[in-house]
């Protein structure tokens, strides 16, 4: 008995310590929840849900959805995908009241978010948003100025953004349209006889839209509404066909242009290669509508932009007003001569005793 009860002295050390080390490894091992572990957050399933119901067509319940995970989780990492989700809602529902929801929703997103990289695609969607609204030529350019507008804050804000070649292009289709607006107008002055309003017009078209289709037709009838002013406009009308030579040499009002020239005894300018360049690859490039489609462009609302430019860098800066030529400019009226000074008051009666220097004296009434 004594043997047994020394032997387990002995032993119960060592199996004391092995049971203290082991009680040390479960405490400090990780404890895993399995609730936890089988749960999925909560504002990923309103936003995953919201997603499905965007992808099936049920707008309203989607932005249902997504308020709620706005509202509900203001932390939330989802956070800025909800808010340009509910502009996407709008966007692919349409109509007026769509279309005006998702504008605002897109502006409040690139100002919330201007750094994203979806603020981009937002740009972009607005720049869509008013492009697919523009009416033809002929009609109110309203919708066509707000769609270059916002197709050209896409190529200002974002240039290096992967909607950018996409948005120049249609830059370039906006452009085509505004100047085939002012070209109607031009040419209308031009038939009707006025021709300073004319040649205003017309220059004021290649000025802001070098790259439309026909903008030598456009100096063409700018040259030819000066020569018809006048002899005091032969220079004016000198300067516009040689622009015509040096920057639309394959033009088809080319050769003519030249005999106006010989006949002003004017010089021919030599035509610019770069110019002439990219004037064969737009011939070599440029689509024309199809039978079908030019048989049912009358009922069309949309514009044909198919001769638009495919190359080139579209016109970025506003256009100006400019004045006809026959408008006569009013001379400098000369304005206050000498210097302004300022001094303390140290007189303080100056004010009641000295006469109002804004009151102008009547002038003398003349003597019967």
């Amino acid at each position: 008995m004594r043997f047994f009860s020394t032997l387990s002295l002995k032993l119960a050390g060592p199996l004391a310590a092995a049971l203290v080390v082991s009680s040390c490894a479960f405490k400090h091992r990780k404890y895993e929840n399995p609730i936890t572990a089988q749960t999925q957050q909560p504002d990923k399933v309103l936003y995953d849900k919201a997603i499905h119901d965007l992808e099936k067509g049920r707008y309203e319940i989607a932005r249902i959805t997504l308020n709620t995970l706005m509202n509900t989780y203001e932390s939330s990492e989802y956070m800025a995908k909800a808010k340009l989700a509910v502009a996407d809602a709008w966007y692919r529902e349409g109509g007026a009241r769509g279309r005006a929801q998702a504008e605002a929703d897109y502006k409040d997103f690139i100002l919330f978010y201007p750094t994203m990289p979806e603020a981009a695609e937002s740009q972009e969607k607005l720049c869509q948003i008013h492009y697919k609204q523009m009416d033809k030529a002929d009609r109110d350019p309203n919708e066509s100025l707000r769609a270059e507008q916002e197709c050209r804050q896409v190529l200002i804000q974002f240039p290096n953004s992967k909607f950018a070649p996409e948005v120049e292009q249609l830059l370039r289709n906006v452009q085509e349209t505004l100047a085939e607006n002012e070209m109607q107008v031009g040419d209308f002055y031009h038939r009707r006889g006025a021709f300073a309003s004319a040649a205003n017009r017309l220059g004021g078209v290649v000025d802001q839209y070098p790259l439309y289709s026909r903008a030598d037709e456009a100096l063409w009838l700018e040259g030819d509404s000066y020569t018809r002013l006048g002899p005091r406009f032969r220079q004016q009308a000198g300067d516009t066909y040689a622009r015509l030579l040096r920057d639309y040499p394959l033009s088809d009002f080319a050769d003519e242009a030249k005999s106006r020239l010989k006949t002003l005894e004017l010089p021919i300018p030599a035509a610019d290669p770069a110019a002439e360049a990219r004037m064969r690859f737009e011939k070599e490039n440029r689509t024309k509508p199809g039978m079908f489609r030019r048989l049912t462009g009358f009922i069309r609302q949309s514009p044909d932009t198919s001769m638009a430019a495919k190359s080139g860098a579209p016109q970025m800066s506003p256009p100006k007003q400019t004045i006809p030529v026959t408008v006569p400019v009013p001379a400098s009226q000369a304005g206050f001569q000498g210097d302004v000074t300022v001094a303390p008051v140290t007189d303080p009666s100056a004010l009641q005793n000295n006469p109002d220097a804004r009151q102008q004296p009547e002038p003398a009434k003349p003597k019967p």
